[in-house]
């Protein structure tokens, strides 16, 4: 059966139709030789295409969503592709969006119609596999086949080879994303890229400016936009001059992003290097490091990633545990307003991608209890939808109390935390039940990571 052009609205722009592999990506031998014409290479762009697709995500500020997008290339692909290849075109604004934190502050994102990230991820598919070969090794954050477990790994094994009491200079970077200066930013673009055309929309996506919440235009004078797929890469160059200064001095580090900690011998030792690398990211990188959130303490008082290290091991820290409990509340609210299904759906979701990240430092004891707080948080769910007494009563004969225990439960005066936990309600949502009402179980999710060869075969 001949394949939709519309799943691959690229596809339409080239006489020769699409090549599945990513060829592009691994045949140029120059690094200055990668120039605009690469990006826009209907292979290239069609791989960036799926990977915004997989990626979902929300409408920019033209209201487009990803599963318009087919149709507007069929439309307007051709123009498009004109004008870039011309330099005519013009990035839109990005929609500027506030995201809560744990400590009551925002953190700003900004986010690209769906036509620039489609744009922004092939420009990163060309230049990411140049500065992979020169990003440091201890450089972890948005790279292939580098993850927060690693990073932790490595502080750790770093950690273990020291004789001394181990001390970490926890180093806080103010607003990174929000203060990279675009003049530094460039030069150091310019380095590698030799081709001005890239190198030119480039320049306009860093200064293509933000539409905020309340409809307002903001020029971006500094600043790369957290939303877009180009801005870790971006992050990551400018950083990777950090990385090679403090492998220059001799330092022992790790970094995620704008996330990184050294580490050092003694709290003495610990304020001279915070000082000293302050003042070269102030004046070679025109960055500023939070005094208030930076700080040297001991290894096992340390945080980095979520995790900490106490007792040579890996461990989730208690901000991390209270982060999932809260997100599971959110989840498991009764006031959202969606469906018994949406909220398995959304849960499962959750918890599988929370303890994939945190698997490394959640004990076989804290998943089975973790467990146990969900069912019951569900049992929650469930007792407080069913609403009235008579509600209650239904749906517990239903599942197969018997009727002279339903009074106990239906009208009770215990709080619906504490009911969910009595007998009889725990009788009729057994476990079983929750499980096949889609509730994953992260005890079954930690074990066949742990152990895989355990897994049961078909």
């Amino acid at each position: 059966m001949k394949e939709n052009q519309t799943e691959h609205p690229v596809l339409l722009l080239s006489p020769n139709g699409f090549e599945a592999d990513n060829r592009v990506l691994l045949e140029k031998e120059s690094s200055r030789r990668r120039t605009l014409n690469d990006v826009l290479r209907p292979e290239n762009m069609q791989l960036a295409w799926k990977q915004v697709r997989a990626n979902k995500g929300v409408a920019g500020i033209d209201g487009m969503k990803v599963g318009d997008f087919p149709a507007f290339m069929l439309k307007y692909g051709k123009v498009v592709m004109a004008k870039l290849r011309e330099g005519s075109y013009r990035p839109s604004p990005v929609k500027q969006c506030r995201i809560p934190k744990d400590n009551g502050e925002y953190r700003m994102l900004g986010i690209p119609t769906v036509l620039d990230r489609v744009i922004q991820q092939a420009i990163a598919q060309i230049l990411s596999p140049l500065y992979e070969t020169q990003f440091h090794e201890h450089s972890y954050g948005f790279r292939p086949k580098k993850s927060a477990r690693q990073a932790i790994e490595k502080v750790k094994d770093l950690a273990m080879k020291r004789a001394r009491v181990c001390h970490v200079v926890d180093c806080d970077l103010k607003a990174f994303f929000d203060t990279v200066d675009h003049q530094k930013l460039m030069e150091k673009l310019r380095d590698h890229v030799g081709d001005p055309e890239l190198l030119e929309l480039i320049n306009y996506y860093l200064k293509a400016g933000a539409i905020t919440p309340k409809g307002e235009f903001i020029d971006s004078l500094k600043g790369v936009p957290q939303g877009g797929p180009l801005s870790p890469l971006l992050g990551n160059i400018l950083l990777d001059e950090l990385d090679n200064e403090l492998e220059s001095r001799g330092h022992d580090f790790v970094r995620y992003a704008d996330d990184f900690v050294i580490l050092c011998n003694s709290p003495k030792a610990g304020q001279r290097i915070l000082a000293s690398i302050s003042r070269y990211l102030r004046s070679k990188l025109k960055l500023t490091v939070n005094t208030v959130k930076s700080k040297v303490v001991k290894l096992a008082q340390a945080s980095f990633l979520g995790f900490k290290i106490q007792r040579r091991k890996i461990r989730w820290t208690e901000k991390s545990m209270k982060r999932f409990k809260a997100e599971v509340r959110r989840i498991t609210r009764r006031t959202r307003g969606v469906s018994p299904s949406t909220v398995y759906n959304d849960l499962r979701n959750y918890m599988r991608g929370a303890l994939n990240y945190y698997l490394i430092g959640v004990t076989f004891r804290e998943v089975r209890e973790l467990d146990q707080w969900v069912r019951r948080r569900m049992r929650l769910y469930h007792w407080k939808q069913w609403g009235r007494p008579r509600t209650r009563r239904r749906n517990l004969l239903r599942l197969g109390v018997d009727r002279d225990k339903v009074k106990m439960a239906s009208r009770s005066r215990k709080g619906p935390w504490r009911i969910v936990n009595v007998e009889v309600v725990r009788f009729a949502l057994t476990n079983a039940w929750l499980e096949s009402q889609g509730l994953h179980s992260l005890e079954k999710q930690w074990v066949n990571a742990r152990y895989p060869e355990g897994k049961e075969t078909a």
